[in-house]
């Protein structure tokens, strides 16, 4: 029942408050405190160039009129280098013995993994450190190699142990 109450209340006259809100000329500054009005007069006086800020600088305003900028539509070769740069990447048949059918999974783009190759490097490289090294595997995979060595930093694959239960001597209770 309260939120019904304080909603009502927001929302109560809603537009006609955004419609001033909206229409107001300036907006207000902040009052200032009575204490600084010293403190500014002085800053004021110490410092007459703030002043001039605000003011209309002829000069400026006659190199403005004095410009001229004619605007013609030509393809440049910077724009055409570029879009030579942004085709299609090259992609790579996935390294993992996975069937990718399933997941749609036909190539994948040079300096990417997918998730079964980062856990077959990752497992690959806790096992043999020696035989996978980060430069190995940035080759192999076509990676680079800092991303190579911030993924074997930082990730650690899982580890499942499997302990057999215990075989005591004691006789077991069971339900009968």
């Amino acid at each position: 029942m309260g939120a019904r109450v304080s909603r009502a209340l927001r929302n109560f006259n809603l537009e006609q408050r955004a419609h001033g809100e909206i229409g107001r000329q300036q907006p207000r500054p902040a009052p200032r405190h009575p204490g600084t009005e010293a403190l500014l007069q002085q800053q004021l006086h110490d410092n007459p160039q703030v002043n001039e800020v605000h003011n209309k600088n002829e000069k400026l305003v006659s190199f403005l009129k004095d410009v001229y900028v004619d605007s013609t539509d030509s393809p440049s070769k910077n724009l055409l280098i570029d879009e030579k740069s942004k085709q299609v990447p090259q992609y790579r048949l996935p390294k993992a013995t996975l069937n990718y059918e399933p997941f749609g999974i036909k190539r994948v783009p040079k300096g990417k993994l997918s998730i079964v190759e980062a856990l077959t490097v990752l497992n690959n490289h806790k096992l043999q450190s020696q035989v996978w090294t980060a430069d190995k595997i940035a080759e192999e995979y076509s990676l680079e190699l800092q991303y190579v060595k911030g993924l074997l930093e930082f990730f650690k694959p899982f580890e499942i142990k499997l302990l057999p239960p215990k075989q005591d001597k004691k006789e077991q209770i069971t339900a009968r």
